[in-house]
């Protein structure tokens, strides 16, 4: 049963419409490479003047997590929030208006042939800033967020859909969309409080934060690994065929700046892919669909399907090479 809440339900009909629209002969149907029109559909809703900017733990923030939890339904990925529904409503900060008091995250599986396997974790948060009309730029109040991490989601979404339609893994995959990332990540500590399987099971975590701006500093149509050099993981993946590289802009810090310190900090090996180059329009209204790549989005989608597939059918288990894993009493930035 999907259980989505009723609140949302106008959601899931909209949502249901990308996949309604595809035809036989639809890219939607290649299991080896990324979609660009779903890439498209997908963003065009996500971050779209209707969704409000998806504010961390608001209505809008919900109905974001409906229609991803509907795309994982349409594509045959079960359930896997550990209450056996694909939507766990978390606690967040205090509700103060538009706030719930509460977060959405979304939770999907992909089982694989050995149930007894460790498993992957692909994973993107859903929320961004909502409205707010005091940093306004140009007019705009409402903060997209198209790349951030509207583009995230959809890298999900796209490789569920891929990995739904080929030969099925040996390993299980587990898709998980974060709300609150923006407040302080109460998605992510939920989700690491309240695991679908035992955290010392999940092999490894891949975070996709903000690939739908170019990097200059990188190859064209390429992304980075944060913290390259804390484990082996991005290494065999890009020897795998996946267009990556470690993270140019060491100084960020970004490897301590997303959900994937929460599964770090626990013991996973868990790295955020990325090609954020410091464009102004971080955290500014114009983050939105018109600024985006998605030919960057397309064909940086679908080099990392072998290397995933890879992960999910071999023996391969990533390591943290010495002093790489994050230290808790330190912040996680060590």
């Amino acid at each position: 049963m999907l259980r989505f809440p009723p609140v949302v339900a106008v959601a899931v009909a909209l949502a249901a419409l990308p996949a309604l629209a595809q035809s036989p002969a639809a890219p939607a149907l290649n299991p080896n490479a990324a979609c660009r029109q779903c890439i498209e559909s997908h963003e065009n809703f996500l971050a779209s003047d209707a969704l409000q900017g998806r504010g961390s733990g608001t209505r809008d923030e919900l109905i974001a997590a409906t229609y991803i939890a509907s795309q994982l339904q349409a594509y045959g990925v079960k359930p896997g929030a550990a209450d056996g529904s694909y939507i766990e409503i978390a606690p967040a900060p205090p509700a103060t208006a538009p706030r719930l008091g509460t977060t959405a995250n979304v939770v999907g599986l992909l089982p694989g042939r050995d149930a007894g396997a460790p498993v992957l974790l692909l994973t993107a948060h859903l929320d961004h800033l909502g409205i707010n009309p005091k940093r306004a730029y140009q007019g705009d109040a409402i903060f997209n967020g198209a790349d951030d991490d509207a583009s995230g989601c959809t890298a999900v979404l796209e490789l569920a859909r891929m990995l739904s339609l080929g030969e099925r893994p040996k390993r299980s995959v587990y898709f998980a969309f974060f709300g609150s990332e923006e407040t302080g990540g109460a998605g992510a500590k939920y989700f690491v409080a309240h695991p679908p399987v035992p955290l010392d099971r999940i092999f490894a975590n891949l975070e996709f934060e903000m690939i739908g701006w170019p990097d200059a500093a990188v190859p064209a149509h390429t992304l980075w690994l944060t913290g390259w050099q804390r484990s082996n993981l991005g290494p065999e993946m890009a020897r795998e065929g996946a267009k990556l590289v470690g993270d140019p802009h060491p100084a960020e810090h970004f490897f301590c700046r997303s959900d994937n310190l929460q599964l770090a900090i626990a013991g996973v090996v868990a790295q955020t892919v990325s090609s954020f180059g410091l464009q102004p329009m971080y955290h500014r209204a114009d983050d939105d669909v018109a600024h985006l790549d998605f030919g960057l989005m397309t064909d940086s989608i679908s080099s990392m399907i072998k290397p995933v597939r890879m992960l999910l059918n071999s023996k391969f288990v990533p390591a943290w090479n010495p002093g790489g894993r994050p230290s808790a009493g330190r912040g996680g930035c060590n």
